[in-house]
């Protein structure tokens, strides 16, 4: 065993354990902050600097060169920022007491290892697969780096012809999509009662209503028990078995933390790393980044873990100012805004679910709206659905968009409203660009600030999706204001249908004091309920309507 002899006394050495998002966002702004340093990156995968998100539309054959997504080599980083990379490359062991970390070149035998002194040490080494003890998911395969694509792509030969795909997460969806462009019949197994979980139940109707229209096999509320590789059969909690030519393990990730636990760095109660608002940890010298540590969570500062490449870049930036500029700042908190497109359906979310929050037993309103993507007269409008949700005082919690054009800028407008502090209510005085190949006069956000005021300033009643079946069995008088030709295609069991422009003559219809008022999704019925209220009958108005009632119904049917 040798020990490097380091560098000049004069300059910082910089050591970062890992690349990709975190650790190269890390090195090279630490490059730009201290031209004079010596700053080492040891990467343990064969890649350094790749798009890691790109990876299953490589296995898709929707990106074509592998080039493509790599995005630096250790030779351009060593040519431009003048950084020493070593992929194939190791740590082993971090000496806090010494500030060595203890590398092994995995071309060398095991036991060739060499010391490497630190100034400042790095850590960002993400996270791996989660691992559920299923038997046989040894053999399942993964995608979390390029060896994994092509292990992935070389496993797709032309006798295969089934895939198994457990998890029905972000990861999940999109390798089932690629496999799926791949020509091959898709299952995926979800062991939640529907897919994608961090969403709310009811968003994901058109998600799985589409992956199912082009012949995904989409099993939720299933767990598997055992995959059978000699018999290539999956076999199921419900009994079933699936047969299989591929199957692929995407059921979460972990933080890889082994070596800072090993080096008695502080871990957190999910099994990350436990930085402080600067990124450092226990260890004055010793900062940690991106998947590999726990975030604070931007409404309670609770411990979290959100796998997300633009945290992991920005946090990477911000430990090197850290670092060399003393800045500080709350760099570990994290909103986890994030987006998929997948089955040609894009959807997206921000902050809390309605499903965290009542589990924090946090009390909250929410909105739901089916805007168009743009203006309807303009060819192309295309149908969204869009749930925000917020105090009852008016600060925005979370949102979640579904539909096809248009969701992604709708998000990040939400996500910087609600990362600046901002009401419901005060969404609809946002100067939002408009033309009408783009939006409308009245943007979906701007159309959900109406909504909030009217729910926060003038005394608007509102019932939800969910509690729906109760006013059924109590006997509720549901009034459906939508036309005769809507009503006769389908209703809500026990309604009676009084078309909105007929309210004011069939006024006499209305039986009580407190009738429920419905639409397609929510507008007419806003109008009725209004109309209602000012004629002293305390009517109230369904949430998003039938459409957000019936996808509700849709992901449930069977399942309770």
């Amino acid at each position: 065993m040798t020990k490097d002899s380091g560098s000049d006394n004069s300059k910082k050495r910089y050591v970062i354990i890992g690349g990709v998002a975190g650790g190269m966002s890390a090195a090279t702004r630490l490059r730009r902050l201290d031209p004079l340093a010596d700053i080492v990156v040891f990467e343990k995968s064969g890649f350094v600097s790749y798009a890691n998100c790109g990876l299953p539309y490589l296995v898709g054959g929707i990106i074509t060169d592998e080039d493509r997504i790599l995005l630096q080599t250790p030779e351009s980083l060593g040519t431009r920022f003048n950084i020493q990379v070593n992929v194939g490359t190791e740590v082993l062991r971090i000496d806090r007491k010494a500030k060595v970390v203890e590398v092994h070149d995995r071309s060398q035998p095991k036991d060739k290892v060499r010391l490497e002194p630190y100034d400042y040490l790095i850590i960002s080494t993400g996270a791996s697969p989660a691992r559920p003890p299923i038997e046989g998911l040894d053999g399942a395969l993964t995608l979390r780096n390029v060896e994994d694509a092509r292990g992935m792509m070389a496993a797709i030969l032309p006798s295969t012809n089934r895939a198994v795909v457990i998890g029905g997460g972000f990861i999940g969806l999109e390798v089932a999509e690629n496999l799926l462009h791949r020509n091959l019949n898709v299952t995926i197994v979800e062991a939640a009662d529907h897919l994608l979980p961090p969403l709310d139940i009811e968003m994901v109707a058109p998600l799985e209503r589409a992956a199912r229209a082009l012949g995904v096999e989409v099993l939720t509320s299933t767990s598997v028990e055992k995959i059978d590789h000699e018999n290539k059969v999956v076999k199921l909690s419900n009994g079933y078995e699936l047969p299989f030519d591929l199957v692929v393990a995407s059921a979460g990730v972990r933080p890889n933390a082994q070596l800072a636990k090993d080096a008695g760095l502080k871990i957190g109660t999910l099994g990350g790393i436990v930085v402080d608002d600067d990124l450092r940890t226990s260890e004055p010298t010793i900062f940690a980044v991106g998947d590999v540590i726990e975030k604070s969570d931007f409404f309670d500062e609770s411990d979290s873990l959100i796998p997300l490449a633009n945290v992991a870049n920005r946090q990477g930036r911000r430990a090197a100012d850290v670092i060399i500029l003393g800045r500080k700042g709350d760099a570990k908190v994290a909103i986890g805004t994030a987006i998929i497109s997948a089955f040609g359906i894009t959807v997206a979310s921000t902050g809390w679910s309605e499903r965290k929050l009542v589990s924090r037993k946090i009390a909250f309103e929410a909105i739901h709206s089916h805007p168009n993507s743009h203006a309807t007269y303009y060819p192309g409008a295309k149908g969204m659905a869009i749930k925000v949700l917020y105090r009852p005082s008016g600060e925005l919690l979370g949102a979640q968009i579904v539909g096809s054009d248009g969701v992604d800028k709708r998000i990040d407008v939400l996500a910087t409203a609600l990362g600046n502090g901002m009401k419901v209510d005060e969404l609809a005085e946002l100067e939002l660009a408009y033309a009408p190949q783009f939006g409308s006069a009245k943007d979906p956000i701007n159309l959900i600030g109406y909504i909030g005021e009217n729910r926060l300033h003038n005394g608007v009643k509102t019932v939800y999706f969910n509690q729906v079946e109760e006013l059924i069995e109590g006997n509720q008088e549901l009034i459906d204001v939508r036309t005769p030709v809507e009503f006769a295609a389908g209703t809500i069991p026990g309604a009676k249908n009084i078309p909105l422009d007929e309210i004011f003559q069939r006024i006499g219809e209305i039986e009580t004091g407190n009738p429920v008022v419905f639409c397609k999704v929510g507008q007419r019925g806003h109008n009725a309920a209004m109309f209602l209220n000012g004629l002293g009958i305390g009517a109230r108005n369904l949430d998003g309507g039938i459409t957000t009632f019936n996808d509700y119904l849709e992901v449930t049917r069977g399942k309770r």
